[in-house]
Protein backbone atom coordinates (compact mmCIF):
# COMPACT_ATOMS: atom_id res chain seq x y z
CA UNK A 1 0.00 0.00 0.00
CA UNK A 2 1.23 3.49 -0.84
CA UNK A 3 -0.13 6.73 0.56
CA UNK A 4 -0.96 10.14 -0.82
CA UNK A 5 -2.45 13.39 0.49
CA UNK A 6 -5.94 14.50 -0.44
CA UNK A 7 -6.11 18.28 -0.16
CA UNK A 8 -9.46 20.08 -0.11
CA UNK A 9 -9.27 23.59 -1.52
CA UNK A 10 -10.64 26.75 0.03
CA UNK A 11 -8.80 26.88 3.38
CA UNK A 12 -7.53 30.09 4.95
CA UNK A 13 -4.73 29.03 7.31
CA UNK A 14 -4.91 30.72 10.71
CA UNK A 15 -3.11 29.94 13.97
CA UNK A 16 0.31 29.11 15.40
CA UNK A 17 2.88 26.54 14.32
CA UNK A 18 6.16 25.42 15.91
CA UNK A 19 9.30 24.82 13.87
CA UNK A 20 11.71 22.09 15.01
CA UNK A 21 15.41 21.56 14.25
CA UNK A 22 16.80 22.16 10.78
CA UNK A 23 16.99 19.17 8.44
CA UNK A 24 19.90 20.79 6.62
CA UNK A 25 21.82 21.05 9.89
CA UNK A 26 21.03 17.98 12.00
CA UNK A 27 22.43 15.43 9.53
CA UNK A 28 25.76 17.28 9.32
CA UNK A 29 25.91 17.60 13.11
CA UNK A 30 25.38 13.85 13.38
CA UNK A 31 28.30 13.35 11.01
CA UNK A 32 30.46 15.72 13.07
CA UNK A 33 30.05 13.36 16.03
CA UNK A 34 32.42 11.01 14.15
CA UNK A 35 35.27 13.41 14.95
CA UNK A 36 35.36 12.64 18.69
CA UNK A 37 35.51 9.37 20.59
CA UNK A 38 32.70 9.11 23.16
CA UNK A 39 29.03 10.11 23.31
CA UNK A 40 27.79 13.28 21.62
CA UNK A 41 24.20 14.40 22.30
CA UNK A 42 22.20 16.39 19.76
CA UNK A 43 18.88 17.90 20.83
CA UNK A 44 15.98 19.52 18.93
CA UNK A 45 16.33 16.88 16.20
CA UNK A 46 13.42 16.91 13.74
CA UNK A 47 11.45 13.66 13.63
CA UNK A 48 11.88 13.14 9.89
CA UNK A 49 12.83 10.10 7.83
CA UNK A 50 16.36 11.34 7.10
CA UNK A 51 17.46 11.23 10.76
CA UNK A 52 17.11 7.44 11.20
CA UNK A 53 18.68 7.01 7.74
CA UNK A 54 21.73 8.98 8.86
CA UNK A 55 21.73 6.95 12.08
CA UNK A 56 21.99 3.81 9.93
CA UNK A 57 24.97 5.32 8.08
CA UNK A 58 26.72 6.04 11.39
CA UNK A 59 25.96 2.55 12.71
CA UNK A 60 27.56 1.06 9.59
CA UNK A 61 30.72 2.95 10.57
CA UNK A 62 30.76 1.42 14.05
CA UNK A 63 28.83 4.00 16.08
CA UNK A 64 26.04 3.25 18.52
CA UNK A 65 23.12 5.60 17.86
CA UNK A 66 20.11 5.99 20.14
CA UNK A 67 17.23 8.27 19.09
CA UNK A 68 14.49 9.15 21.56
CA UNK A 69 12.03 11.79 20.44
CA UNK A 70 14.05 14.87 19.49
CA UNK A 71 17.30 13.67 21.12
CA UNK A 72 20.02 11.70 19.33
CA UNK A 73 22.92 10.18 21.27
CA UNK A 74 25.84 9.07 19.15
CA UNK A 75 28.62 7.01 20.73
CA UNK A 76 31.69 6.99 18.50
CA UNK A 77 34.33 4.26 19.02
CA UNK A 78 38.10 4.75 19.09
CA UNK A 79 38.40 2.78 15.83
CA UNK A 80 35.93 3.66 13.08
CA UNK A 81 35.06 1.66 9.98
CA UNK A 82 36.14 3.90 7.08
CA UNK A 83 33.76 2.35 4.52
CA UNK A 84 30.44 4.22 4.26
CA UNK A 85 28.67 2.20 1.60
CA UNK A 86 25.52 1.08 3.38
CA UNK A 87 22.11 1.02 1.67
CA UNK A 88 21.11 4.20 3.53
CA UNK A 89 23.82 6.16 1.66
CA UNK A 90 21.80 5.94 -1.55
CA UNK A 91 18.70 7.44 0.03
CA UNK A 92 19.90 10.85 1.18
CA UNK A 93 22.24 13.42 -0.28
CA UNK A 94 23.58 14.61 3.07
CA UNK A 95 25.22 11.24 3.72
CA UNK A 96 28.27 12.46 1.77
CA UNK A 97 29.08 14.70 4.77
CA UNK A 98 30.74 11.70 6.47
CA UNK A 99 33.59 12.06 3.95
CA UNK A 100 35.40 14.90 5.74
CA UNK A 101 35.16 13.42 9.25
CA UNK A 102 36.34 9.98 8.06
CA UNK A 103 39.37 11.42 6.27
CA UNK A 104 40.11 13.53 9.35
CA UNK A 105 39.79 10.66 11.86
CA UNK A 106 40.74 7.55 9.85
CA UNK A 107 42.95 9.10 7.15
CA UNK A 108 40.96 6.99 4.69
CA UNK A 109 37.36 6.98 3.47
CA UNK A 110 35.32 4.99 1.00
CA UNK A 111 31.96 6.75 0.67
CA UNK A 112 29.21 5.60 -1.69
CA UNK A 113 27.93 8.31 -4.00
CA UNK A 114 24.80 9.66 -2.34
CA UNK A 115 21.16 9.80 -3.43
CA UNK A 116 18.55 12.41 -2.49
CA UNK A 117 16.19 14.78 -4.29
CA UNK A 118 15.75 14.90 -8.07
CA UNK A 119 16.60 18.59 -8.48
CA UNK A 120 19.63 18.38 -10.75
CA UNK A 121 23.36 17.68 -10.79
CA UNK A 122 25.32 18.25 -7.59
CA UNK A 123 28.88 17.08 -8.33
CA UNK A 124 31.50 16.44 -5.66
CA UNK A 125 34.41 18.12 -7.45
CA UNK A 126 34.82 20.86 -4.85
CA UNK A 127 34.69 18.35 -1.99
CA UNK A 128 37.46 16.31 -3.61
CA UNK A 129 39.60 19.29 -4.62
CA UNK A 130 39.45 20.63 -1.07
CA UNK A 131 40.61 17.31 0.37
CA UNK A 132 43.44 17.19 -2.18
CA UNK A 133 44.59 20.65 -1.06
CA UNK A 134 44.69 19.27 2.50
CA UNK A 135 47.03 16.47 1.36
CA UNK A 136 44.64 13.63 0.53
CA UNK A 137 44.16 11.72 -2.69
CA UNK A 138 40.57 11.46 -3.89
CA UNK A 139 39.06 9.56 -6.82
CA UNK A 140 35.72 8.08 -7.88
CA UNK A 141 35.98 4.28 -8.01
CA UNK A 142 33.17 1.77 -8.49
CA UNK A 143 30.48 4.23 -7.47
CA UNK A 144 32.34 5.46 -4.38
CA UNK A 145 34.48 8.45 -3.43
CA UNK A 146 37.80 6.98 -2.27
CA UNK A 147 40.02 9.37 -0.30
CA UNK A 148 43.27 8.65 1.53
CA UNK A 149 45.97 10.65 3.30
CA UNK A 150 49.03 9.81 5.38
CA UNK A 151 48.41 13.06 7.21
CA UNK A 152 46.38 16.18 6.53
CA UNK A 153 47.95 19.63 6.57
CA UNK A 154 46.60 23.15 6.49
CA UNK A 155 46.06 24.85 3.15
CA UNK A 156 44.61 27.89 1.40
CA UNK A 157 41.42 26.71 -0.35
CA UNK A 158 39.30 28.77 -2.73
CA UNK A 159 35.84 27.45 -3.60
CA UNK A 160 34.58 28.27 -7.11
CA UNK A 161 31.08 28.41 -5.64
CA UNK A 162 30.04 28.79 -1.96
CA UNK A 163 28.87 25.18 -1.73
CA UNK A 164 27.39 24.25 1.65
CA UNK A 165 28.37 20.58 1.36
CA UNK A 166 31.92 21.28 0.22
CA UNK A 167 32.41 23.87 2.97
CA UNK A 168 31.22 21.37 5.59
CA UNK A 169 33.36 18.48 4.38
CA UNK A 170 36.52 20.57 4.07
CA UNK A 171 35.85 22.17 7.46
CA UNK A 172 35.40 18.82 9.22
CA UNK A 173 38.57 17.44 7.67
CA UNK A 174 40.56 20.58 8.47
CA UNK A 175 39.79 20.71 12.21
CA UNK A 176 42.15 17.75 12.79
CA UNK A 177 44.76 18.74 10.17
CA UNK A 178 48.18 20.10 11.17
CA UNK A 179 48.49 23.84 10.74
CA UNK A 180 46.03 26.46 9.56
CA UNK A 181 43.45 26.12 6.79
CA UNK A 182 41.76 29.10 5.16
CA UNK A 183 38.57 28.45 3.18
CA UNK A 184 37.77 31.39 0.90
CA UNK A 185 34.33 31.89 -0.70
CA UNK A 186 32.94 29.60 2.00
CA UNK A 187 29.19 29.12 2.39
CA UNK A 188 27.60 31.52 4.88
CA UNK A 189 24.33 29.72 5.67
CA UNK A 190 23.07 29.59 9.27
CA UNK A 191 23.61 25.82 9.12
CA UNK A 192 27.35 26.45 8.55
CA UNK A 193 27.39 28.66 11.65
CA UNK A 194 25.57 25.89 13.55
CA UNK A 195 28.18 23.25 12.72
CA UNK A 196 30.99 25.71 13.53
CA UNK A 197 29.46 26.33 16.96
CA UNK A 198 29.23 22.59 17.64
CA UNK A 199 32.81 21.97 16.48
CA UNK A 200 34.03 24.82 18.69
CA UNK A 201 32.23 23.23 21.63
CA UNK A 202 34.15 20.03 20.78
CA UNK A 203 37.46 21.91 20.97
CA UNK A 204 37.97 23.03 17.36
CA UNK A 205 39.53 26.43 16.65
CA UNK A 206 37.48 28.15 13.96
CA UNK A 207 37.24 31.84 13.07
CA UNK A 208 34.90 33.63 10.67
CA UNK A 209 31.72 31.55 10.95
CA UNK A 210 28.97 33.29 8.98
CA UNK A 211 31.44 35.12 6.72
CA UNK A 212 32.91 34.12 3.37
CA UNK A 213 36.31 33.30 4.91
CA UNK A 214 36.74 30.49 7.44
CA UNK A 215 40.06 30.11 9.26
CA UNK A 216 40.65 26.75 10.91
CA UNK A 217 43.59 26.10 13.25
CA UNK A 218 44.02 22.32 13.44
CA UNK A 219 44.00 20.57 16.81
CA UNK A 220 45.17 17.09 17.84
CA UNK A 221 41.80 15.79 19.02
CA UNK A 222 38.21 16.78 19.73
CA UNK A 223 35.92 15.77 22.58
CA UNK A 224 32.17 14.95 22.68
CA UNK A 225 29.62 17.64 23.42
CA UNK A 226 25.90 18.39 23.68
CA UNK A 227 24.40 20.69 21.07
CA UNK A 228 20.94 22.01 20.17
CA UNK A 229 20.05 22.18 16.46
CA UNK A 230 18.95 25.59 15.17
CA UNK A 231 15.36 26.02 13.98
CA UNK A 232 14.64 25.08 10.37
CA UNK A 233 14.53 28.30 8.34
CA UNK A 234 13.15 26.54 5.25
CA UNK A 235 10.24 25.04 7.20
CA UNK A 236 9.67 28.44 8.83
CA UNK A 237 9.61 30.09 5.41
CA UNK A 238 7.16 27.44 4.18
CA UNK A 239 4.63 28.48 6.80
CA UNK A 240 5.21 32.16 6.02
CA UNK A 241 4.44 31.48 2.37
CA UNK A 242 1.46 29.34 3.41
CA UNK A 243 -0.05 32.37 5.18
CA UNK A 244 0.45 34.57 2.11
CA UNK A 245 -0.79 31.98 -0.40
CA UNK A 246 -4.01 31.23 1.51
CA UNK A 247 -4.55 34.88 2.58
CA UNK A 248 -4.16 33.67 6.15
CA UNK A 249 -2.60 34.61 9.48
CA UNK A 250 0.15 32.36 10.86
CA UNK A 251 2.46 32.87 13.84
CA UNK A 252 5.67 30.83 13.37
CA UNK A 253 7.73 29.95 16.45
CA UNK A 254 11.12 28.27 16.91
CA UNK A 255 13.17 29.90 14.14
CA UNK A 256 15.43 32.94 14.13
CA UNK A 257 13.48 35.48 12.02
CA UNK A 258 16.72 36.96 10.67
CA UNK A 259 17.50 33.63 9.02
CA UNK A 260 14.53 34.35 6.71
CA UNK A 261 14.96 38.12 6.33
CA UNK A 262 14.74 38.10 2.54
CA UNK A 263 11.70 35.78 2.51
CA UNK A 264 9.86 38.09 4.88
CA UNK A 265 10.82 41.14 2.81
CA UNK A 266 9.41 39.47 -0.32
CA UNK A 267 6.19 38.69 1.54
CA UNK A 268 5.95 42.33 2.63
CA UNK A 269 6.36 43.36 -1.02
CA UNK A 270 3.52 40.96 -1.88
CA UNK A 271 1.27 42.83 0.55
CA UNK A 272 1.66 40.87 3.79
CA UNK A 273 1.92 42.35 7.24
CA UNK A 274 5.00 40.86 8.93
CA UNK A 275 5.90 41.03 12.63
CA UNK A 276 9.20 39.76 14.09
CA UNK A 277 9.67 38.15 17.50
CA UNK A 278 13.35 38.07 18.46
CA UNK A 279 15.11 35.98 21.10
CA UNK A 280 13.80 33.61 23.75
CA UNK A 281 11.60 30.56 23.43
CA UNK A 282 8.99 32.42 21.35
CA UNK A 283 11.35 33.76 18.68
CA UNK A 284 9.90 33.71 15.20
CA UNK A 285 7.54 35.82 13.13
CA UNK A 286 3.92 36.37 12.12
CA UNK A 287 2.62 36.76 8.57
CA UNK A 288 -0.86 38.18 7.87
CA UNK A 289 -2.19 38.51 4.32
CA UNK A 290 -5.48 40.37 3.88
CA UNK A 291 -6.55 40.14 0.27
CA UNK A 292 -4.93 38.73 -2.84
CA UNK A 293 -1.12 38.93 -2.91
CA UNK A 294 0.71 41.15 -5.42
CA UNK A 295 3.19 39.70 -7.92
CA UNK A 296 6.86 39.75 -6.85
CA UNK A 297 10.03 38.64 -8.68
CA UNK A 298 12.39 36.07 -7.12
CA UNK A 299 16.03 35.17 -7.84
CA UNK A 300 17.63 32.19 -6.09
CA UNK A 301 21.17 32.72 -4.79
CA UNK A 302 23.42 31.34 -2.05
CA UNK A 303 22.72 32.68 1.45
CA UNK A 304 22.00 35.47 2.31
CA UNK A 305 20.17 35.41 -1.04
CA UNK A 306 16.80 33.78 -1.64
CA UNK A 307 17.20 30.04 -1.01
CA UNK A 308 16.58 27.63 -3.88
CA UNK A 309 14.66 25.44 -1.40
CA UNK A 310 12.05 28.22 -1.19
CA UNK A 311 11.62 28.47 -4.96
CA UNK A 312 8.56 26.14 -5.19
CA UNK A 313 6.72 28.30 -2.64
CA UNK A 314 7.61 31.43 -4.60
CA UNK A 315 6.10 29.83 -7.72
CA UNK A 316 2.95 28.79 -5.85
CA UNK A 317 2.54 32.31 -4.46
CA UNK A 318 3.11 33.80 -7.90
CA UNK A 319 0.52 31.44 -9.41
CA UNK A 320 -2.28 33.06 -7.38
CA UNK A 321 -0.91 36.62 -7.19
CA UNK A 322 -2.23 39.67 -8.99
CA UNK A 323 0.15 40.37 -11.88
CA UNK A 324 3.14 38.63 -13.48
CA UNK A 325 6.24 37.34 -11.68
CA UNK A 326 9.62 36.21 -12.96
CA UNK A 327 11.43 33.51 -11.02
CA UNK A 328 15.12 32.95 -11.82
CA UNK A 329 16.76 29.69 -10.69
CA UNK A 330 20.56 30.00 -10.46
CA UNK A 331 21.47 26.84 -8.55
CA UNK A 332 19.76 23.65 -9.77
CA UNK A 333 18.79 23.04 -13.37
CA UNK A 334 16.00 20.55 -12.66
CA UNK A 335 14.13 22.50 -10.03
CA UNK A 336 11.61 23.81 -12.59
CA UNK A 337 10.19 20.28 -12.87
CA UNK A 338 7.82 21.59 -10.20
CA UNK A 339 6.23 23.95 -12.74
CA UNK A 340 5.03 21.00 -14.84
CA UNK A 341 2.91 19.89 -11.87
CA UNK A 342 1.70 23.43 -11.19
CA UNK A 343 0.47 23.65 -14.79
CA UNK A 344 -1.66 20.55 -14.06
CA UNK A 345 -3.27 22.68 -11.34
CA UNK A 346 -4.08 25.48 -13.77
CA UNK A 347 -1.08 27.74 -13.21
CA UNK A 348 -0.24 30.04 -16.13
CA UNK A 349 3.51 29.47 -16.24
CA UNK A 350 6.24 29.21 -18.87
CA UNK A 351 9.93 28.39 -18.55
CA UNK A 352 12.90 29.54 -20.62
CA UNK A 353 16.23 28.17 -19.48
CA UNK A 354 16.67 29.16 -15.87
CA UNK A 355 13.81 31.68 -15.93
CA UNK A 356 10.12 31.10 -15.31
CA UNK A 357 7.34 33.59 -16.01
CA UNK A 358 4.18 33.09 -13.95
CA UNK A 359 0.98 35.05 -14.58
CA UNK A 360 -1.27 34.90 -11.57
CA UNK A 361 -4.79 33.52 -11.67
CA UNK A 362 -7.48 34.02 -9.04
CA UNK A 363 -7.79 30.32 -8.22
CA UNK A 364 -6.12 27.08 -9.26
CA UNK A 365 -7.99 23.92 -10.29
CA UNK A 366 -7.61 20.52 -8.62
CA UNK A 367 -5.71 17.63 -10.26
CA UNK A 368 -3.53 14.66 -9.30
CA UNK A 369 0.11 15.78 -8.95
CA UNK A 370 3.44 14.16 -8.08
CA UNK A 371 6.16 15.46 -5.76
CA UNK A 372 9.71 15.28 -7.15
CA UNK A 373 11.47 16.53 -4.01
CA UNK A 374 10.77 17.68 -0.46
CA UNK A 375 9.96 21.33 -1.17
CA UNK A 376 8.09 20.61 -4.41
CA UNK A 377 5.82 18.26 -2.46
CA UNK A 378 5.09 20.85 0.20
CA UNK A 379 4.51 23.48 -2.49
CA UNK A 380 1.96 21.26 -4.24
CA UNK A 381 0.05 20.77 -0.99
CA UNK A 382 -0.09 24.55 -0.50
CA UNK A 383 -1.26 24.93 -4.10
CA UNK A 384 -4.02 22.39 -3.42
CA UNK A 385 -5.26 24.59 -0.59
CA UNK A 386 -6.07 27.37 -3.09
CA UNK A 387 -7.49 25.12 -5.82
CA UNK A 388 -11.12 24.25 -6.54
CA UNK A 389 -12.11 20.75 -5.45
CA UNK A 390 -9.77 18.00 -4.21
CA UNK A 391 -6.10 17.78 -5.17
CA UNK A 392 -4.26 14.48 -4.69
CA UNK A 393 -0.51 14.74 -4.03
CA UNK A 394 1.51 11.56 -4.63
CA UNK A 395 5.08 10.50 -3.66
CA UNK A 396 4.55 12.07 -0.24
CA UNK A 397 7.55 10.28 1.26
CA UNK A 398 9.53 13.23 -0.11
CA UNK A 399 7.53 15.66 2.05
CA UNK A 400 8.02 13.57 5.17
CA UNK A 401 11.79 13.73 4.71
CA UNK A 402 11.61 17.41 5.61
CA UNK A 403 8.37 18.16 7.46
CA UNK A 404 7.53 16.34 10.70
CA UNK A 405 3.80 16.33 11.40
CA UNK A 406 3.01 18.20 8.18
CA UNK A 407 -0.63 17.07 7.93
CA UNK A 408 -1.21 17.58 11.66
CA UNK A 409 0.12 21.15 11.49
CA UNK A 410 -2.00 21.93 8.44
CA UNK A 411 -5.13 20.64 10.17
CA UNK A 412 -4.31 22.67 13.27
CA UNK A 413 -4.21 25.75 11.05
CA UNK A 414 -7.62 24.94 9.54
CA UNK A 415 -6.77 22.96 6.42
CA UNK A 416 -8.80 19.97 5.29
CA UNK A 417 -6.06 17.49 4.39
CA UNK A 418 -6.23 13.69 4.57
CA UNK A 419 -3.67 10.92 4.30
CA UNK A 420 -5.13 8.30 1.98
CA UNK A 421 -3.93 4.73 1.36
CA UNK A 422 -4.03 3.61 -2.26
Amino acid sequence: MSEHFRVHGGARLVGEVDVVGAKNSVLKLMAAALLAEGTTTITNCPEILDVPLMADVLRSLGCHVDIEGDVARITTPAELNHMANSEAMGKLRASVCVLGPLVGRCKRAVVALPGGDAIGSRPLDMHQNGLRKLGATSEIEHGCVVAEAEGLHGAQIWLDFPSVGATENILMAAVLAKGTTIIDNAAREPEIVDICVMLQQMGAQIEGAGTSTLTVHGVDALHPTEHRVIGDRIVGATWGFAAAITQGDIRVRGVNPHHVDLVLEKLRMAGAEVTLFEGGDDEGFRVVMNGRPKAVDFVTLPYPGFATDNQPFAITLSAVSEGTSMITENLFESRFRFIEEMIRLGADARTDGHHAVVRGVEKLSSAPVWASDIRAGAGLVLAGLVADGETEVYEIFHIERGYPGFVENLRKLGANVERVSS
